[in-house]
């Protein structure tokens, strides 16, 4: 999808609010992407990512704003956390595997899309495979009396199939032992290989596993094999390597977790560090072994986030700050910006809560003096306590109408109200008490 950057940003002003550098900026960095690929091969190898350091407190819209535009324009994209890497030689997870993990997504998505364009023809494979269960083929060498017959019940039994009218009825059919070996995604290529190796010599000489099932669950069971068979796997994995070099996002959570504060008054901390230094190769640019072959990290976007309440983006060894020259400093949530989200996002909270209770056939109303008391209560929360952005709205709410939701089957039909009074019974003695609202919102 080749929007402009102001294109990108209106698409994001409808789910987030505010923050209008950090979307200009990631705008402009993902345009610039576009652009690059439309330059000559002798340039376009020139032109590197301009990786982006988002500074903000929790719940301000960092992550939100990565994912969103990963997913609308279609990218591969992975959300990692800096904080859960460790130093090459201890143990835990090591910073390659963040790359492994974009290879799984980008592989999953160069998939979905290759089964969308082929549904056509698994579907048909699928339904064939049932009908062939339903209606045994005739024997060769029948006459055309029963050929014709056989034709006119296939084509009858095909139109109560797609109608949905023999879903319950069940079937036998038979499956793959074992697919494409999954390896979880956080193992090197060289232990996937063994292990897929180790599968291959037990499962080898055993027969399809056959199974009685519905015809309804038949059709998604087999919809999986068909699509092995129909989509060509080596095409999709070298697609899948492509994009994620050359259209993948790592979103870097709590890189500020990693950094040694300048007040530690001269201590280091190796295993911070080591982690920093780890990290630096694949942010500069280096080949990664992954299931789908060697990743180059080039031209990979790389957002990274943090607080830094405790640290500065200075705290950074001076070579990983090199490689985020674009700095973004997120703003905290005002009680205008609360009501904001409240109100306005496609996706908003309240928006969230009366569709959950239409479920129950009830209808939830937020009364508009309610909903501002709910920013003006958020707001303090924060400031008294920990600032968590608009995650603190999500306690907030759940708090005023979780009596309504517990009795909701019995205000069946009903229009319920939230009013401010209503919040106010709910939330005043908590807010008024600090230790309270410390535990509670």
């Amino acid at each position: 999808m080749n929007l402009t950057p102001k294109e990108i940003v209106a698409y994001l002003d409808e789910y987030i609010i505010g923050q209008f550098e950090a979307k200009k900026s990631i705008a402009i960095a993902l345009r610039n992407r576009y652009r690059r690929l439309k330059l000559e091969p002798s340039i376009q190898e020139e032109v590197m990512p301009k990786n982006i350091l988002m500074i903000g407190s929790t719940g301000v819209g960092k992550t939100e704003i990565a994912r969103r535009l990963a997913k609308m324009m279609n990218l591969p994209f992975v959300k990692v956390e800096a904080s859960k890497y460790t130093e090459v030689g201890f143990v835990g997870r090591d910073v390659e595997s963040m790359v492994r993990d974009l290879a799984f997504a980008a592989l999953n998505l160069v998939k979905n899309e290759h089964k969308e364009k082929n549904r056509e023809a698994i579907e048909k494979h699928v339904e064939k495979i049932i009908l062939e269960k339903l209606l045994p083929p005739l024997p060769k060498g029948a006459s055309e009396d029963k050929q014709s017959a056989y034709k006119q019940g296939y084509d009858k039994m095909r139109d109560r199939l797609r109608d949905g009218d023999l879903d319950n009825l069940n079937i036998e059919v038979e499956l793959s032992k074992s697919g494409e070996f999954d390896s979880g995604n956080d193992m090197p290529p060289e232990m996937i290989k063994v292990q897929e190796s180790f599968i291959k010599i037990l499962s080898a000489g055993q027969n399809n596993i056959k199974k009685e099932m519905s015809v309804k669950e038949a059709k998604e069971a087999l919809k999986a094999e068909a699509a092995e068979k129909i989509l060509n796997n080596e095409a999709i994995k070298r697609e899948a390597a492509q994009r994620a070099q050359e259209e993948g996002i790592i979103f870097i959570d709590e890189i500020d977790k990693i950094a040694v504060p300048s007040s530690a008054q001269g201590r280091q901390d190796p295993s911070k560090e080591g982690v920093q230094r780890d990290l630096l190769p694949i942010v500069e640019g280096s080949a990664v072994s992954t299931k789908l072959g060697t990743i180059n990290t080039d031209h990979i976007l790389f957002i990274a986030a943090g607080a830094f309440h405790l640290s500065k983006p200075s705290d950074l060894v001076p070579e990983l700050q090199g490689r985020f020259p674009l700095r973004v400093e997120l703003n905290s949530l005002d009680e205008e910006t609360l009501y904001k989200i409240l109100t306005q996002p496609k996706n908003s909270l309240l928006r969230q809560y009366k569709a959950l209770l239409s479920a129950e056939k009830v209808e939830l109303i937020f009364d508009d003096d309610a909903i501002r008391e709910i920013a003006k209560i958020a707001h303090i929360a924060n400031e008294k306590t920990e600032d968590i952005g608009a995650r603190r709205l999500h306690t907030i709410i759940e708090k005023v109408i979780e009596d309504i939701s517990f009795e909701a089957d019995s205000h069946k039909g009903e229009v319920l109200h939230v009013s401010a009074k209503l919040v106010h019974d709910k939330l005043d003695t908590i807010v008024e008490n600090e230790d309270s609202a410390r535990y509670i919102l």
